[in-house]
């Protein structure tokens, strides 16, 4: 896979990366398969899929055990770990906030130790907590770094003026937010920031939860412990709005000879320099698909028709 800068200053990584958090959490989890979680993981890698991104919400705490046994031995070297800290599970279901700075000073040691590293790469904060100031959250990740636990820090689903509070208090080397061709928010502000100041971008759910790939037309087809039957965009009526969407990827495609989940990727990553978009998969054949769309070549009339394609029905959440 080629590779790109992760940011200005940033090591070459390759520009898909694989998102964890459905091997354990959220999707199907009943049907949850440790083993073969390992082996896409390790697959990712030989894929040239470097960034490897986790939390330790996730599971609540699985996720990080089970890339941590995929990245064992000679595996991890070759990996961009990144985890996250700031949401703890509640009685919600959906977690709560936690930007304590002992809270960041405990978590980053628990996810060492369930990772079976030293370090890792990107130390990210899953959510800011609005009852701590970002600054004071921020200084404890930067502790992170100054003691040799994470190379670098970045946030996840954040404004541009948080972004620029964290920066007075320490570089800010990436940002993660959900962006993809049915959630382009970012594309207002927060992405135009990051490019101009030299930070990663990290696009989660870039293929629509799974829907951009024109495998779900129906409610019914969601599995019954499948977070998504939660969503109001995937309720059958907003869902069959939703299918509309679907055909003009699938256009695209196949007048391109790609895949709709390689036209929806490749749209992602050509959004900016700095966009390492984490597509989530447990399934090999899924992988290898998703790493396919680093190939696809988007003409600028194939982006303007894109582009063009009506908002979603329904809210994120």
């Amino acid at each position: 896979m080629r590779t790109a800068p992760f940011g200005l200053n940033g090591p070459e990584t390759g520009v898909l990366g694989l998102g964890c958090m459905g091997m354990t959490h959220a999707y199907d989890v009943q049907n949850r398969d440790d083993e073969k979680s390992v082996q896409v993981i390790r697959q990712a890698l030989d894929l040239g899929v470097t960034l490897i991104d986790t939390a330790d919400m996730y599971g609540p705490y699985t996720n990080e055990e089970v890339v941590g046994a995929a990245l064992a031995g000679p595996y991890r070297e070759r990996a961009f770990l990144a985890t996250k800290v700031g949401i703890v599970p509640g009685g919600s279901g959906q977690g709560e906030r936690n930007g304590r700075p002992e809270h960041v000073r405990r978590s980053i040691d628990e996810s060492l130790r369930r990772l079976g590293t030293d370090h890792v790469d990107l130390y990210q904060l899953h959510r800011v907590d609005p009852d701590v100031p970002i600054e004071e959250t921020w200084g404890a990740l930067a502790e992170v770094v100054q003691a040799g636990k994470a190379r670098r820090i970045g946030l996840s689903e954040v404004t541009v003026e948080e972004i620029r509070r964290a920066q007075s208090v320490h570089p800010v080397a990436s940002v993660q937010s959900e962006l993809s061709l049915w959630t382009r928010d970012v594309l207002a502000d927060v992405l135009p920031y990051t490019e101009d100041q030299g930070i990663a971008f990290l696009p989660f759910s870039p293929l629509g939860r799974g829907f951009l790939t024109g495998s779900i037309s129906s409610f019914d087809e969601l599995p019954a412990d499948d977070f998504r039957r939660r969503l109001p965009r995937f309720q059958q009526d907003a869902l069959k709005a939703n299918l509309a969407l679907v055909a003009k990827v699938r256009e695209v495609a196949e007048r391109i000879g790609a895949t709709p989940a390689q036209v929806a990727l490749a749209w992602t990553l050509a959004q900016g320099r700095y966009v390492f978009p984490i597509p989530g998969t447990r399934t090999p054949r899924y992988l290898v698909d998703n790493a396919g769309a680093a190939d696809v070549v988007l003409s600028a009339a194939d982006l303007a028709e894109l582009d063009a394609i009506p908002s979603a029905t329904g809210g994120r959440y």
